[in-house]
């Protein structure tokens, strides 16, 4: 042991195994892997042609009826855009609708097990070792590790810790979020007592983001680990989950991906707990139905899956989008294209909904969610210049064109209410032609059939509305998650204050959603940012200037419908009066005292907190102990703790290569601030957010800095 404290043999890392993973081309077939794909269900085309073209017919008929609604048999250009944006929002509908019809059939039936992955009996031991990464950036380190520890914990009480790595990949730009996530690394390793299964990264440039961070591990650690299990800051699984998961990558060597449903927790606010309650509810039917037709094409969301190394390594590196921001550079929304690039090199991606034991937690607010929307717009937006990629399977295209559709038809919505009121307009105030030019025996009669508009209307509604009701049928089928949720009755009224609020809240997401989707075609980028994850409070001022150009919005919507007819304003009444209240709504569903209100009803119940699994449990414990005894703020703490300051040091990038690294300008312009200071309080004031996690990632600055903190 050194004077700090430090084992002299200590490391953050194990040695490294480096691995290729070369950037893929979007323009070139690549070469596809030896032999098939055994672990793809049988007829997965019937599947797909079931869905698919039940989508397709519900459609046409649609379509059709929609035609006469509007007595469009020579139709003017606004009953013809009314027709196309018609078509293309009930498809949107119809497809999900028939995705959910065969989701709510797995669900009495039985679900589609496949991988042979069962979610009952004792687990099966893996026979290699998984690496379980867990990226951050600029996070509060209490949760991530208090996360890790439980899982750590789980696995040891399975009696398989030797059979998993943890590493902790830190993104942060944030010199305090840094040091912090430095001192919560060296407390996980006292706290579970092992320092040779867990470690600590981070990348002094944070380049390509999540996607460049999992990169960079892969390249340089990914040949010593078969598997890895990509978790996010809010994550926490089961061993129990963990090792099906990993046996069952060994068992199939065809599977590149095997994603699990994330089951949604901790929910405190009313919005979070909305959240929380439609995901475990709803979130089971629509994930069986596409994991059903979906097969071995499957979709990975980015975390709480377990990915083949070689298969990401070889097939999803990727390539930089041409064009400037935010339609070109680096791919955000990553995911979904490293799924795709995956399954265009053979690989077979495939979806677990039925097991359970992985589990997120929701944004606690309208406006967090909005901020997180911002990015991932941005990123599905990007798609549209991966989907001319060669080779793709044609469901993974439809994946990528999922995303897109689920941002672009908010403004879509948005220009189909306005065609709407126009077409009442041009009804109402101007004059038709009943004699066209030309010989003609009989007048033309511009009508609009309003019982069969109403008859339309309502089997719209009832196609959003049914995936809903056939979840709570479902339920009654499964009596622990009936009880869970609070028995049928209250599960039904929760579902009717869900359905409510949330059909308040759609119109004001469809605004903002389609002012992020205009602020892109600008040319406006989201950047990135870290997220809010428990508290949704926010001053009463801000949320007004967030939202007040939605609830003018509402009103004028409001005054220019009834202007047009009181029937109009009548029919557009949930719209204009969710926009009208974007205000109150935004700040009452952010409340935890509602939440928690409601909760002590018994209403928005999960069976997750009636019988919490124990990972979970340990997870709120671990971090209620370390928010008992927080380390010292800021990045003075550094210089207070020698067995802190030491690890740091261990843990520095290697020095810049003469002649052969470029200067780093922050770095340089930091050391000259650091020179100057004559104290370190001097030397943290003096320096930018930017100087001082380049000095500190330096070991002449942490050097000088010492000093400085020594004069003290």
């Amino acid at each position: 042991m050194d004077g700090a404290g430090i084992n002299r043999g200590w490391q953050a890392l194990p040695p490294e195994a480096p691995m290729e993973m070369p950037v893929q081309s979007l323009r070139a077939r690549p070469s596809r892997r030896p032999g098939g794909m055994p672990s793809r269900p049988m007829a997965s085309w019937l599947r797909r042609l079931l869905v698919v073209g039940g989508a397709i017919l519900l459609t046409l008929f649609a379509a059709r009826e929609m035609s006469l609604v509007l007595n469009s048999g020579k139709p003017t250009v606004l009953e013809a855009i009314v027709l196309v944006l018609f078509v293309v929002l009930f498809a949107w509908i119809a497809l999900s609708f028939v995705s959910a019809c065969c989701g709510f059939v797995r669900l009495l039936i039985g679900p589609d097990k496949r991988l042979g992955i069962e979610d009952e009996g004792p687990p099966p031991m893996p026979s290699g070792v998984t690496a379980l990464l867990m990226p951050t950036y600029n996070e509060d380190p209490s949760r991530v590790m208090a996360g890790l520890q439980a899982i750590h914990t789980s696995l040891t009480e399975a009696g398989a810790m030797d059979r998993f790595h943890i590493f902790i990949l830190s993104d942060s730009t944030d010199p305090a979020a840094w040091i912090a996530e430095e001192a919560a690394f060296l407390d996980l390793r006292r706290r579970t007592g092992d320092e040779t299964r867990i470690f600590y990264r981070r990348r002094p440039k944070n380049i390509e983001r999540k996607a460049g961070n999992i990169a960079e591990w892969v390249r340089r650690f990914g040949g010593a680990y078969p598997q890895m299990l990509v978790l996010d800051a809010d994550s926490v699984m089961t061993a129990d989950t963990i090792m099906r998961l990993a046996d069952a990558m060994e068992r199939h060597e065809d599977v590149g991906l095997i994603q699990t449903l994330p089951i949604i927790t901790g929910g405190s606010t009313l919005f979070a707990r909305m959240q929380q309650f439609a995901g475990r509810v709803y979130g089971p039917l629509i994930a069986e139905g596409i994991a059903w037709w979906h097969g071995g094409e499957g979709n990975y969301w980015g975390h709480n899956a377990i990915i083949r190394t070689e298969a990401f390594a070889t097939a999803a590196g990727l390539p930089e989008l041409r064009g400037r921001k935010p339609w070109g550079g680096h791919i955000l929304s990553h995911d979904f294209v490293e799924a795709a690039l995956m399954r265009r090199a053979g690989w077979a991606i495939h979806m677990v909904p039925w097991l359970r034991g992985s589990y997120e937690e929701s944004p606690p607010s309208l406006m967090d969610l909005a901020v997180r929307d911002r990015r991932w717009c941005q990123g599905n937006l990007q798609h549209m210049a991966v989907l001319p990629t060669r080779g793709l399977h044609w469901v993974s295209r439809l994946h990528l064109m999922t995303g897109i559709g689920s941002y672009i038809t908010a403004p879509i919505w948005l220009v189909f209410l306005f065609t709407g009121i126009l077409l009442s307009l041009q009804a109402r105030f101007i004059r038709p032609e009943y004699f066209p030019a030309g010989p003609s025996l009989f007048p033309e009669w511009p009508t609009v059939d309003p019982v069969r508009a109403m008859w339309l209307f309502i089997g719209t509604m009832a196609l959003l509305l049914a995936p809903k009701l056939m979840s709570w049928i479902a339920l009654l089928f499964h009596p622990r998650d009936r009880r869970g949720c609070g028995g049928a009755i209250r599960t039904l009224i929760s579902m009717l204050l869900e359905t409510v609020i949330a059909g308040l809240l759609a119109p004001v997401t469809m605004l903002t959603q389609s002012m992020d989707v205009f602020s892109i075609l600008l040319g406006r980028d989201s950047g990135w940012s870290a997220q809010r994850r428990d508290d949704g409070s926010m001053p009463f001022g801000q949320i007004v200037k967030l939202y007040w150009r939605h609830t003018a919005f509402g009103l004028a919507f409001g005054v220019v419908a009834w202007l047009v007819s009181p029937y109009l304003a009548l029919w557009m009444s949930p719209v204009i009066l969710g926009l009208a209240l974007a205000i109150p709504l935004a700040s009452l569903t952010a409340r935890r005292d509602l939440g928690l209100g409601l909760r002590r009803l018994g209403l928005l119940l999960v069976p997750e907190e009636s019988e919490t699994p124990k990972v979970l449990t340990d997870a709120v414990i671990f971090r209620r102990q370390r928010e008992e005894s927080p380390a010292l703020p800021g990045p003075q703490a550094l210089f207070q703790e020698p067995a802190l300051l030491e690890a740091h040091r261990r843990m520095l990038p290697a020095p810049r290569r003469p002649r052969q690294d470029p200067f780093d300008a922050t770095l340089l312009v930091g050391l000259a601030k650091a020179e100057e200071a004559e104290s370190l309080d001097e030397a943290l004031h003096s320096l930018s957010r930017a100087e001082l996690a380049a000095v500190l990632a330096d070991g002449h600055g942490v050097s000088r800095l010492s000093t400085l903190a020594g004069k003290a």
